[in-house]
């Protein structure tokens, strides 16, 4: 299917250049010019489109990038000064069909990084557990001093595949949640755990998705997540980004949101991704309240961090929007 896709969207980038050749090659007509010449010199162009897909399919989904932010803020607990969190998200494990190479080198990646803690945003497949690619355990070797954290994303629910019987589905869901319990990462389904250092703690909450975009559906339950909760400095795993504005705001407790979802769309041309229209933070960190006072520290200061994530959707290709292992550094 996702070859399918990708052809189709080949063919339509292949016309819309060749529409490109045949008004410029008219207007140099209009101006004197020969058509025949231009038009026969633009026709070079219709390589463009299948070689910059082709690269996004063969190189870009496999160049990993790490991401260093630093989140600073005076209600960090001592202890946990310098406490490296890796982020990863969205694998979509269908994308890594026949790419185990691919995901041992993300494993490298990640345990080159030395975290304290590791922290899985959602989507572990996109369709069912079906996707659950031959291999996908060497996840199992990445390794934190304090361990694995993970939440399910929209696609985890299996509500992209046909099931003849609901039974079905959960199945499926239940069997995604098996998997990535085996290769060592604990699940936080609306629920928080403490993380201890001495007489210091942080807490770690884990929601289901929620989305204040229709299209994806919300299975989580924020409320019950959040009880038990406790300290000034939370941090909250929440795949889609979109529950930051909608909820978020409202406990500044929760000074740092770690999402995914977006993947930027896959596609990043000198810093412009057609995602930016579809969501209101689709990559990178975003600051609430936005800016202060000049030399006036916010001491309620919330960040959001989105994370572009590691697989695909729909065309199996990433350009300029290469796949993301975040280190997370927390400083007071």
């Amino acid at each position: 299917m996702s070859l399918f896709v990708t052809v189709i969207v080949v063919i339509g980038l292949c016309l819309a250049v060749l529409v490109v050749v045949l008004s410029v090659a008219g207007v140099a007509a209009c101006l004197g010019g020969r058509f025949r010449k231009f038009f026969l010199r633009g026709l070079w162009s219709l390589l463009l489109p299948p070689a910059i897909v082709l690269w996004g399919m063969m190189g870009g989904r496999n160049l990993y990038q790490v991401k260093n932010v630093s989140i600073t803020s005076d209600k960090l607990p001592e202890s946990f000064e310098n406490y490296r969190i890796v982020q990863i998200s969205d694998l979509h494990l269908d994308s890594f069909a026949h790419r185990l190479h691919s995901l041992k080198s993300l494993v490298r990646t990640v345990n080159s990084l030395s975290p304290d803690l590791i922290v899985f945003t959602g989507d572990f497949v996109t369709y069912s557990s079906s996707d659950l690619v031959e291999g996908y355990q060497v996840l199992g070797d990445m390794t934190a001093k304090d361990g694995k954290l993970s939440i399910l994303g929209n696609h985890d629910y299996s509500t992209y595949a046909h099931f003849s019987k609901e039974e079905d589905r959960l199945e499926s869901v239940e069997r995604v949640r098996s998997a990535e319990r085996a290769i060592g990462f604990k699940l936080l389904e609306d629920e928080n755990v403490f993380l201890r250092k001495g007489a210091d703690s942080l807490n770690v909450i884990g929601i289901g998705n929620i989305s204040s975009i229709k299209r994806f559906r919300s299975f989580g339950n924020f409320e019950k997540a959040f009880e038990g909760s406790k300290g000034d400095f939370r941090i909250l795993l929440s795949h889609d980004p979109s529950f930051w504005d909608k909820e978020v705001h409202k406990h500044p407790e929760i000074v740092l949101t770690l999402s995914g979802h977006t993947h930027s769309m896959q596609l990043s041309l000198f810093g412009w991704s057609p995602s930016k229209y579809i969501f209101k933070e689709y990559r990178g960190i975003y600051e609430y309240p936005a800016n202060g006072a000049c030399g006036v520290i916010d001491r309620n200061k919330q960040y959001l961090y989105v994370n572009i994530g590691l697989g695909e959707t729909a065309l199996p290709v990433r350009i300029g929007a290469r796949p993301e292992v975040t280190l997370i550094e927390l400083k007071r």
